[in-house]
């Protein structure tokens, strides 16, 4: 009889990282061997004597790893990191889909994609049907008199918007 060895769960979880030291964070944990994402924009940066395009974090501060519970402490041990985002007492956990969400409103470079912390009233789920975010189910909601589409991670507080047409999303 053959011996059955289970597989690890790996869960997407968002960690705090100390002031402007996301890239640093990320880099550490890629050498560990650690799956991380940080979500990156391209920002056209002003300075006094010249205009640069640089990549900036989506959300500063943040980033999220993808391990198993024996990797937790590994993460803590980076020079970077200062804790895990929490949720009820424990490391909040975030469902892949947000993540693969999250990916794809960054992947398109037609949209704009802001981040928010306001609490987003209860609206309609709706799907895109077109445009680069096509097959995405999210939650719409009106700001400023726009429509957007948000992606919001609870766990965290925060919301990902991005602006679609209105014809190209449907109720779901």
């Amino acid at each position: 009889m053959e011996k059955i060895i289970p597989q690890p769960a790996y869960h997407w979880h968002a960690v705090y990282t100390k002031s402007r030291a996301e890239k640093k964070a990320q880099f550490e944990l890629n050498e560990q061997g650690i799956e991380v994402f940080l979500p990156l924009q391209r920002k056209l940066r002003q300075w006094s004597d010249r205009k640069k395009w640089v990549e900036m974090p989506l959300i500063s501060g943040y980033l999220f790893v993808r391990i198993s519970r024996k990797e937790y402490d590994k993460v803590l041990q980076s020079n970077y990191v200062v804790t895990y985002v929490r949720f009820e007492g424990t490391a909040a956990i975030i469902p892949d889909y947000q993540i693969e969400y999250l990916k794809m409103m960054l992947k398109q470079d037609v949209l704009e994609v802001s981040v928010t912390t306001e609490k987003l009233e209860p609206g309609k789920e709706v799907e895109v049907i077109a445009g680069p975010m096509i097959g995405m189910r999210a939650v719409l909601v009106r700001i400023h008199g726009k429509n957007k589409v948000a992606v919001q991670i609870e766990q965290m507080g925060f919301a990902a918007l991005v602006e679609v047409p209105v014809n190209d999303i449907r109720l779901v």
